[in-house]
């Protein structure tokens, strides 16, 4: 089973890893290889820590896990739970744009295209509605493999601007759902039949 709940701090460890592993699987080619091979999920860990406790402009973590027939019992923990994925946001961090912002969606690779990034963001845009946001953007590097699951929830093209990454400029773009109903739209759960 996968279920979606808010982040707790001692959560962070495990997400440092998803950040850690996200990164080094999506970015070879367009990062440099000894900066992927240095990130620290243990530093990494102790950022979203901090992140997890901080609640001030409306910021919140949510994790999805995966348990029970879902996860291979070699990955289980003592709770007999992992976190495979990890959303982060609040009100956004630059005006202008929109209200709301999605800082960080990350899933591993082993579980994509079931429907758990679909979720992650239903439970970020609701955040971001219930602390008064109207609409709500992210911003992911335009090189990034898999920056159409943004478009295929209705995200428009709304910037571009360019960004220090390792060392490296890199070209980012922002995707807008305004208003941001238009994201809880594209993110509903299937009707049962």
């Amino acid at each position: 089973m996968i279920s979606i709940r808010r982040a707790r701090p001692s959560d962070a460890g495990a997400i440092g890893s998803v950040h850690a592993e996200v990164w080094r699987s999506t970015y070879p080619g367009i990062l440099p290889d000894d900066y992927l091979a240095g990130l620290s999920s243990w530093r990494l860990g102790l950022g979203y820590e901090r992140s997890i406790l901080d609640r001030r402009e409306g910021h919140a973590v949510f994790v999805a896990v995966a348990g029970g027939p879902d996860l291979p019992s070699s990955l289980a923990t003592e709770s007999g739970q992992q976190v495979i994925g990890f959303a982060s946001g609040g009100r956004a961090r630059r005006k202008g744009l929109a209200d709301g912002e999605v800082e960080t969606l990350y899933l591993q690779e082993d579980w994509r295209d079931r429907g758990v990034g679909r979720r992650l963001m239903r439970a970020m845009g609701a955040h971001l509605r219930v602390v008064g946001c109207r609409s709500a953007m992210l911003w992911v590097l335009k090189d990034n493999p898999t920056r159409w699951f943004y478009e295929r929830l209705g995200g428009r093209p709304a910037a571009h601007e360019t960004v220090r990454v390792a060392g490296q400029t890199l070209e980012q773009m922002a995707y807008l759902w305004d208003p941001i109903e238009a994201l809880l739209a594209a993110t509903a759960p299937a009707p049962e039949r």
